[in-house]
């Protein structure tokens, strides 16, 4: 790191107040887990400012600096809970140093055009923090719920063992129990049977709804596509109801083929707004040409139409099998105990027997779709360059 120069590009005034701020809502965490949050919070400004301080003031180089809040944030968190809290005051270091130097420095207009105001760089940051703290919102339960599926005790809760971080804390138990117990196994059939056969009539249906909905000459496209699109839009609990009415008149309630329909129904708004989105960018003329020189519709629509929006079809069906596989309020009302779902078999033992194996399968299910996300991330990458949308 570059020593410091004996005067600060940016103010005291501005950038101490900045990390005290940020002080007081780490400080927030801290005291709320000691049992005073009004103190941690009033600690945790008044320290950070002072430690901003001498950190731009006292020491002789950033390195250094930064080097020592990282050791002090270590012990501090040692001292307080343990190997876990010194993680956590390790990362808390490296954070408020990193932190105190980008604003010292003026690193923060880097990346900024030059004129912008003090308000609206201020509405820069803020727009993002805020951004990060809802992301932050939602990935906390999914990140509390993967090392608990480890605990070596039937626990909803960390153990002090975890907490230490002791190898007799922690467990494969749930997820043998998972891959050994009939009832999540049995369910784990059904979830495999009926999804990927929704999702292919997700697929059938949707993909054509959306060639032909995408036709300027068709009548009332916007009301057909409303109309499609609704299981999307009106909440679950009323389609499972009037799915479970319609079918109990034609019989089709507690069947395969009605949980398979119904999970197709919801699949196909997913497989209509990615094909659309895809053939936003298709260019007619090529279907125009190939039926010049002679193709039928049929082999038009495989040889040219297919290749270019197959990623947003393999999208499509993706969003469609996530839904399929997650899907329990539908099932509960259209299937039977023959149909029994991995969500399904999830909500019963949420609700007559608690059991952390449950902590296990819904880790494996988050780690399913992160990967399926990730291939429909990589797939809409590449239906752009091959629209000519992005240049890599």
């Amino acid at each position: 790191m570059a020593a410091l120069t004996p005067v600060s590009r940016t103010p005291v005034s501005f950038y101490v107040p900045v990390v005290g701020l940020f002080g007081a809502l780490a400080g927030l965490f801290v005291g709320t887990a000691q049992g005073s949050t009004l103190g941690g919070i009033v600690l945790g400004a008044a320290i950070m400012a002072l430690i901003a301080l001498i950190l731009t003031k006292a020491l002789p180089s950033e390195r250094a600096g930064r080097l020592a809040l990282i050791g002090l944030g270590a012990l501090a968190g040692y001292a307080m809970g343990g190997i876990a809290a010194g993680l956590i005051g390790l990362l808390f270091g490296w954070f408020f140093g990193w932190f105190t130097f980008w604003l010292f420095e003026g690193r923060y207009r880097a990346k900024l055009v030059p004129y912008l105001t003090p308000g609206q760089v201020l509405w820069h940051f803020t727009f993002r923090f805020i951004c990060g703290a809802i992301l932050v919102f939602l990935i906390t339960p999914i990140l509390v719920v993967m090392p608990l599926s480890f605990n070596a005790e039937a626990f909803f809760t960390f153990t002090p063992e975890m907490l230490r971080f002791d190898p007799a804390g922690y467990s494969l138990r749930h997820y043998r129990d998972f891959f050994t117990n009939s009832d999540w196994q049995s369910s784990l059939a059904n979830s495999v049977r009926i999804a990927p056969v929704a999702t292919l009539l997700s697929v059938s249906f949707g993909t054509l709804a959306a060639i032909g909905l995408s036709q300027p000459h068709v009548p009332f496209r916007r009301a057909i596509m409303a109309i499609l699109i609704s299981p999307m839009i009106v909440p679950l609990i009323i389609s499972a109801a009037g799915m479970y009415f319609f079918y109990s008149r034609i019989g089709l309630q507690g069947t395969y083929i009605g949980v398979v329909l119904a999970h197709a129904a919801l699949g196909i708004p997913f497989v209509i707004i990615t094909v659309t989105a895809t053939l936003v960018g298709f260019d007619s003329s090529l279907t125009r040409a190939a039926a010049n020189m002679g193709a039928n519709p049929v082999t038009t629509f495989f040889r040219v139409q297919m290749p270019l929006i197959l990623p947003g079809v393999i999208s499509g069906g993706l969003f469609a099998f996530i839904t399929s596989f997650d899907e329990v309020v539908v099932v509960l009302f259209v299937g039977s105990a023959g149909q029994k779902t991995l969500p399904w078999q999830m909500f019963t033992g949420l609700r007559e027997q608690i059991s952390p194996t449950i902590l296990a399968v819904a880790t494996i299910l988050v780690i399913i779709s992160i990967a399926l996300l990730t291939v429909v991330e990589l797939l809409r990458r590449r239906s752009e360059r091959l629209r000519g949308m992005s240049p890599s």
